[in-house]
Protein backbone atom coordinates (compact mmCIF):
# COMPACT_ATOMS: atom_id res chain seq x y z
CA UNK A 1 0.00 0.00 0.00
CA UNK A 2 1.69 3.29 -1.31
CA UNK A 3 2.52 5.97 1.70
CA UNK A 4 -0.06 9.07 1.84
CA UNK A 5 2.15 11.85 3.02
CA UNK A 6 0.87 15.57 4.33
CA UNK A 7 1.99 18.68 4.71
CA UNK A 8 1.15 21.10 7.26
CA UNK A 9 -1.03 23.91 5.97
CA UNK A 10 -0.09 27.65 7.92
CA UNK A 11 -3.20 29.17 6.46
CA UNK A 12 -5.71 26.34 7.90
CA UNK A 13 -4.01 25.30 10.52
CA UNK A 14 -4.55 21.85 8.89
CA UNK A 15 -2.51 19.01 7.70
CA UNK A 16 -3.59 18.59 4.10
CA UNK A 17 -2.99 15.73 2.04
CA UNK A 18 0.16 16.01 -0.81
CA UNK A 19 -1.75 14.79 -4.05
CA UNK A 20 1.12 13.64 -6.60
CA UNK A 21 0.01 14.25 -10.66
CA UNK A 22 0.59 11.60 -13.08
CA UNK A 23 3.28 14.75 -14.55
CA UNK A 24 4.83 14.97 -11.32
CA UNK A 25 5.65 11.05 -11.22
CA UNK A 26 6.84 10.77 -15.00
CA UNK A 27 9.48 13.51 -14.27
CA UNK A 28 10.52 11.94 -11.10
CA UNK A 29 11.12 8.50 -13.19
CA UNK A 30 12.75 10.33 -15.97
CA UNK A 31 14.81 12.44 -13.49
CA UNK A 32 15.86 8.83 -12.18
CA UNK A 33 15.91 6.97 -15.21
CA UNK A 34 18.68 9.45 -16.38
CA UNK A 35 21.03 9.76 -12.54
CA UNK A 36 21.03 6.28 -12.96
CA UNK A 37 22.20 6.09 -16.95
CA UNK A 38 24.84 8.53 -15.82
CA UNK A 39 26.18 6.66 -13.06
CA UNK A 40 25.86 3.13 -15.32
CA UNK A 41 27.98 5.02 -17.86
CA UNK A 42 30.68 6.36 -15.21
CA UNK A 43 30.88 2.83 -14.26
CA UNK A 44 30.88 1.52 -17.36
CA UNK A 45 33.67 3.99 -18.16
CA UNK A 46 35.73 3.36 -15.08
CA UNK A 47 35.94 -0.27 -15.90
CA UNK A 48 36.65 0.21 -19.73
CA UNK A 49 39.59 2.34 -18.50
CA UNK A 50 41.26 0.25 -16.13
CA UNK A 51 40.06 -3.29 -16.19
CA UNK A 52 40.40 -5.39 -19.66
CA UNK A 53 37.95 -8.18 -20.58
CA UNK A 54 39.69 -11.38 -20.92
CA UNK A 55 39.75 -10.35 -24.96
CA UNK A 56 41.66 -7.44 -24.43
CA UNK A 57 44.23 -9.35 -22.36
CA UNK A 58 44.25 -11.73 -25.06
CA UNK A 59 45.06 -9.45 -27.72
CA UNK A 60 47.14 -7.24 -25.87
CA UNK A 61 49.40 -10.56 -24.77
CA UNK A 62 49.54 -11.28 -28.90
CA UNK A 63 50.63 -7.47 -29.22
CA UNK A 64 53.01 -7.97 -26.87
CA UNK A 65 54.74 -10.54 -28.01
CA UNK A 66 54.22 -9.97 -32.17
CA UNK A 67 56.37 -6.58 -30.89
CA UNK A 68 59.39 -8.50 -29.12
CA UNK A 69 59.19 -11.08 -32.66
CA UNK A 70 59.46 -7.73 -34.74
CA UNK A 71 62.31 -6.21 -32.82
CA UNK A 72 63.92 -9.58 -32.54
CA UNK A 73 63.79 -9.94 -36.49
CA UNK A 74 65.08 -5.96 -36.71
CA UNK A 75 68.06 -7.24 -34.71
CA UNK A 76 68.92 -10.26 -36.97
CA UNK A 77 68.77 -8.85 -39.74
CA UNK A 78 70.84 -6.12 -38.56
CA UNK A 79 73.29 -8.75 -37.57
CA UNK A 80 73.01 -9.93 -41.07
CA UNK A 81 73.88 -7.04 -42.55
CA UNK A 82 76.73 -6.46 -40.46
CA UNK A 83 78.30 -9.87 -41.38
CA UNK A 84 77.25 -9.53 -44.95
CA UNK A 85 78.93 -6.22 -44.87
CA UNK A 86 82.45 -7.70 -43.44
CA UNK A 87 82.48 -10.65 -46.07
CA UNK A 88 81.91 -7.63 -48.30
CA UNK A 89 84.71 -5.33 -47.40
CA UNK A 90 87.19 -8.51 -47.15
CA UNK A 91 86.21 -9.05 -50.77
CA UNK A 92 86.78 -5.95 -52.29
CA UNK A 93 90.15 -5.19 -50.14
CA UNK A 94 91.69 -8.31 -49.51
CA UNK A 95 90.51 -11.35 -52.06
CA UNK A 96 90.10 -8.80 -54.86
CA UNK A 97 92.99 -6.90 -54.87
CA UNK A 98 94.68 -10.43 -54.43
CA UNK A 99 93.34 -11.80 -57.18
CA UNK A 100 93.63 -8.82 -59.65
CA UNK A 101 90.09 -8.02 -60.17
CA UNK A 102 88.29 -4.91 -59.88
CA UNK A 103 86.60 -4.28 -56.71
CA UNK A 104 82.54 -4.01 -56.68
CA UNK A 105 80.97 -1.07 -57.53
CA UNK A 106 78.84 0.47 -54.44
CA UNK A 107 76.07 1.65 -56.73
CA UNK A 108 75.43 -2.00 -57.99
CA UNK A 109 75.91 -3.69 -54.70
CA UNK A 110 73.80 -1.59 -52.67
CA UNK A 111 70.88 -1.02 -55.91
CA UNK A 112 67.51 -1.73 -54.87
CA UNK A 113 64.72 -3.50 -56.36
CA UNK A 114 61.56 -2.29 -57.95
CA UNK A 115 58.96 -0.02 -56.78
CA UNK A 116 55.76 -0.29 -54.26
CA UNK A 117 54.17 -2.83 -57.37
CA UNK A 118 56.65 -5.88 -56.29
CA UNK A 119 54.86 -5.62 -52.75
CA UNK A 120 51.39 -5.26 -55.20
CA UNK A 121 50.06 -8.29 -52.61
CA UNK A 122 50.87 -7.69 -49.42
CA UNK A 123 48.84 -3.69 -50.12
CA UNK A 124 45.95 -5.70 -51.08
CA UNK A 125 45.18 -7.21 -47.89
CA UNK A 126 44.79 -3.61 -46.58
CA UNK A 127 47.20 -4.51 -43.07
CA UNK A 128 46.75 -2.50 -40.18
CA UNK A 129 50.75 -1.97 -39.61
CA UNK A 130 51.40 -2.05 -43.31
CA UNK A 131 54.51 0.27 -43.12
CA UNK A 132 56.17 -2.22 -40.55
CA UNK A 133 55.68 -4.96 -42.48
CA UNK A 134 56.65 -3.66 -45.92
CA UNK A 135 59.92 -2.54 -43.90
CA UNK A 136 60.88 -5.65 -43.21
CA UNK A 137 60.12 -7.24 -46.72
CA UNK A 138 61.98 -4.41 -48.50
CA UNK A 139 65.00 -5.03 -45.67
CA UNK A 140 64.92 -8.45 -46.17
CA UNK A 141 64.93 -8.62 -50.06
CA UNK A 142 67.70 -5.89 -50.13
CA UNK A 143 69.98 -8.17 -47.96
CA UNK A 144 68.86 -11.01 -50.96
CA UNK A 145 70.27 -9.25 -53.08
CA UNK A 146 73.57 -7.97 -51.98
CA UNK A 147 74.12 -11.57 -50.67
CA UNK A 148 73.23 -13.03 -54.46
CA UNK A 149 75.74 -10.10 -55.57
CA UNK A 150 78.13 -11.52 -53.22
CA UNK A 151 77.83 -15.30 -53.77
CA UNK A 152 78.69 -14.47 -57.74
CA UNK A 153 81.38 -12.54 -56.44
CA UNK A 154 83.07 -15.99 -54.90
CA UNK A 155 82.49 -17.54 -57.82
CA UNK A 156 84.26 -15.28 -59.97
CA UNK A 157 87.44 -15.77 -57.02
CA UNK A 158 86.65 -19.45 -57.14
CA UNK A 159 87.64 -19.37 -61.14
CA UNK A 160 90.47 -16.87 -60.45
CA UNK A 161 92.17 -19.15 -58.00
CA UNK A 162 92.03 -22.54 -60.08
CA UNK A 163 94.73 -20.85 -61.99
CA UNK A 164 97.17 -19.22 -58.99
CA UNK A 165 97.08 -21.92 -56.71
CA UNK A 166 100.96 -21.36 -56.57
CA UNK A 167 100.07 -17.50 -55.92
CA UNK A 168 97.57 -18.54 -53.08
CA UNK A 169 100.58 -20.58 -51.70
CA UNK A 170 102.69 -17.88 -51.99
CA UNK A 171 100.52 -15.24 -50.12
CA UNK A 172 101.42 -13.37 -46.82
CA UNK A 173 98.19 -14.77 -45.53
CA UNK A 174 98.82 -15.75 -42.21
CA UNK A 175 100.30 -13.60 -39.30
CA UNK A 176 103.53 -14.33 -38.61
CA UNK A 177 102.93 -15.03 -34.65
CA UNK A 178 100.91 -17.50 -33.01
CA UNK A 179 97.36 -16.63 -33.23
CA UNK A 180 96.90 -16.60 -29.31
CA UNK A 181 98.95 -13.38 -29.83
CA UNK A 182 95.97 -11.32 -31.51
CA UNK A 183 95.69 -9.00 -28.27
CA UNK A 184 99.61 -8.34 -28.48
CA UNK A 185 99.14 -6.14 -31.65
CA UNK A 186 100.28 -3.23 -30.51
CA UNK A 187 100.63 -0.70 -33.43
CA UNK A 188 98.74 -0.58 -36.83
CA UNK A 189 99.44 0.43 -39.97
CA UNK A 190 99.68 4.37 -40.80
CA UNK A 191 100.86 7.60 -39.26
CA UNK A 192 101.93 7.07 -35.50
CA UNK A 193 104.08 8.55 -33.01
CA UNK A 194 107.88 7.68 -33.62
CA UNK A 195 109.20 6.63 -29.87
CA UNK A 196 112.11 8.48 -30.15
CA UNK A 197 111.53 11.12 -32.02
CA UNK A 198 107.96 11.89 -30.68
CA UNK A 199 106.45 13.17 -34.04
CA UNK A 200 104.01 11.84 -36.15
CA UNK A 201 105.54 9.25 -39.32
CA UNK A 202 104.55 6.91 -41.87
CA UNK A 203 104.94 3.06 -39.93
CA UNK A 204 104.90 0.65 -42.90
CA UNK A 205 103.69 -2.09 -40.84
CA UNK A 206 102.66 -3.36 -37.82
CA UNK A 207 103.96 -4.08 -34.60
CA UNK A 208 103.24 -6.90 -31.95
CA UNK A 209 104.42 -6.71 -28.47
CA UNK A 210 106.11 -9.75 -27.45
CA UNK A 211 108.60 -11.13 -25.45
CA UNK A 212 112.12 -11.88 -26.45
CA UNK A 213 112.43 -15.79 -28.17
CA UNK A 214 108.73 -15.49 -29.44
CA UNK A 215 108.54 -17.89 -32.43
CA UNK A 216 108.24 -15.77 -36.18
CA UNK A 217 106.96 -17.72 -39.05
CA UNK A 218 107.21 -17.05 -42.46
CA UNK A 219 103.34 -15.91 -43.81
CA UNK A 220 103.69 -17.44 -47.39
CA UNK A 221 105.44 -19.63 -49.88
CA UNK A 222 108.92 -17.99 -50.50
CA UNK A 223 112.93 -17.58 -50.82
CA UNK A 224 114.68 -15.67 -47.80
CA UNK A 225 115.87 -12.48 -49.88
CA UNK A 226 118.22 -11.93 -47.22
CA UNK A 227 118.78 -11.89 -43.27
CA UNK A 228 121.00 -8.74 -41.91
CA UNK A 229 121.91 -8.02 -38.75
CA UNK A 230 122.20 -4.44 -37.65
CA UNK A 231 122.46 -2.00 -34.38
CA UNK A 232 120.54 0.20 -36.10
CA UNK A 233 117.13 0.74 -37.84
CA UNK A 234 115.30 -2.55 -38.54
CA UNK A 235 117.84 -4.04 -36.19
CA UNK A 236 118.42 -7.73 -37.05
CA UNK A 237 115.73 -8.37 -40.02
CA UNK A 238 114.39 -11.03 -42.75
CA UNK A 239 112.81 -9.99 -45.96
CA UNK A 240 111.24 -13.18 -47.68
CA UNK A 241 110.58 -12.63 -51.72
CA UNK A 242 107.52 -14.62 -52.02
CA UNK A 243 107.21 -14.21 -55.95
CA UNK A 244 104.34 -12.06 -58.13
CA UNK A 245 105.01 -8.78 -56.25
CA UNK A 246 105.02 -9.54 -52.88
CA UNK A 247 107.64 -9.38 -50.55
CA UNK A 248 107.59 -9.33 -46.63
CA UNK A 249 110.18 -8.07 -43.93
CA UNK A 250 110.76 -9.40 -40.49
CA UNK A 251 112.71 -6.77 -38.45
CA UNK A 252 113.96 -6.51 -34.34
CA UNK A 253 114.58 -10.19 -34.20
CA UNK A 254 116.79 -11.91 -31.73
CA UNK A 255 117.34 -14.95 -34.14
CA UNK A 256 117.47 -16.30 -37.30
CA UNK A 257 116.63 -19.88 -37.94
CA UNK A 258 116.73 -19.42 -41.82
CA UNK A 259 119.58 -18.25 -44.03
CA UNK A 260 120.18 -16.19 -47.69
CA UNK A 261 118.44 -17.93 -50.88
CA UNK A 262 116.49 -20.85 -48.43
CA UNK A 263 113.14 -21.88 -49.64
CA UNK A 264 110.78 -21.60 -47.17
CA UNK A 265 106.61 -22.41 -46.52
CA UNK A 266 103.89 -20.48 -45.42
CA UNK A 267 104.26 -20.93 -41.51
CA UNK A 268 108.07 -22.37 -41.19
CA UNK A 269 109.86 -21.17 -38.10
CA UNK A 270 112.31 -18.06 -39.35
CA UNK A 271 113.74 -16.94 -35.94
CA UNK A 272 113.00 -15.00 -32.94
CA UNK A 273 111.83 -12.10 -31.84
CA UNK A 274 113.73 -9.47 -30.12
CA UNK A 275 115.04 -6.10 -29.60
CA UNK A 276 117.36 -5.37 -31.76
CA UNK A 277 117.88 -2.09 -33.98
CA UNK A 278 116.05 1.09 -32.94
CA UNK A 279 113.57 -0.55 -30.73
CA UNK A 280 111.94 0.56 -27.52
CA UNK A 281 111.11 -2.88 -26.33
CA UNK A 282 110.54 -6.46 -27.04
CA UNK A 283 108.58 -6.72 -30.38
CA UNK A 284 108.09 -7.71 -34.21
CA UNK A 285 107.64 -5.21 -36.99
CA UNK A 286 106.17 -6.75 -39.57
CA UNK A 287 105.55 -5.61 -43.47
CA UNK A 288 103.97 -6.58 -46.56
CA UNK A 289 105.01 -4.86 -49.85
CA UNK A 290 103.64 -5.45 -53.46
CA UNK A 291 105.27 -4.00 -56.24
CA UNK A 292 107.67 -1.67 -53.89
CA UNK A 293 104.74 -0.36 -52.24
CA UNK A 294 103.91 -0.76 -48.52
CA UNK A 295 100.21 -2.47 -47.70
CA UNK A 296 98.30 -2.98 -44.87
CA UNK A 297 99.43 -6.62 -43.23
CA UNK A 298 95.78 -6.93 -41.59
CA UNK A 299 94.24 -7.07 -44.92
CA UNK A 300 96.14 -10.39 -45.61
CA UNK A 301 95.37 -11.76 -42.27
CA UNK A 302 92.72 -13.96 -43.63
CA UNK A 303 93.78 -18.00 -43.66
CA UNK A 304 94.11 -18.80 -40.22
CA UNK A 305 91.68 -16.50 -37.99
CA UNK A 306 87.62 -16.22 -37.75
CA UNK A 307 85.77 -13.45 -38.49
CA UNK A 308 85.41 -12.05 -34.86
CA UNK A 309 89.01 -12.43 -34.43
CA UNK A 310 89.78 -10.18 -37.83
CA UNK A 311 87.38 -7.54 -36.28
CA UNK A 312 89.58 -8.00 -33.13
CA UNK A 313 92.71 -7.39 -35.01
CA UNK A 314 90.81 -4.23 -37.13
CA UNK A 315 90.09 -2.89 -34.18
CA UNK A 316 93.39 -2.70 -32.47
CA UNK A 317 95.13 -1.72 -35.83
CA UNK A 318 92.93 1.07 -36.03
CA UNK A 319 93.91 2.84 -32.81
CA UNK A 320 96.87 5.52 -33.07
CA UNK A 321 99.16 5.37 -30.38
CA UNK A 322 103.06 5.26 -30.40
CA UNK A 323 104.99 2.83 -32.69
CA UNK A 324 107.67 0.42 -31.25
CA UNK A 325 110.35 1.09 -32.98
CA UNK A 326 112.34 3.99 -35.44
CA UNK A 327 113.32 3.72 -38.64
Amino acid sequence: MARIKYYYDTESCRYERIRVSTWDIIWNSLGFLTLALLLASGIVFVYIKYFESPEEALLRKENEELKMYYELLGKEVENANSMLANLQERDDNIYRVIMGAEPIPEEIRKAGFGGANRYKDLLDKGLEREELVMENYQRIDQLKKQMYIQTKSYDEITKLALNKEEMLASLPAIQPVAKEHIRRLSSGFGPRIDPILKVRRPHHGVDWSLPKGTPIYATGDGTIKFTRKSLAGYGNQIEIDHGFGYVTKYAHMSEFKVKTGQKVKRGELIGYSGNSGKSTAPHLHYEVKVDGVAQNPVHYFYKDINAEEYEEVLRLASQENQAMGSY
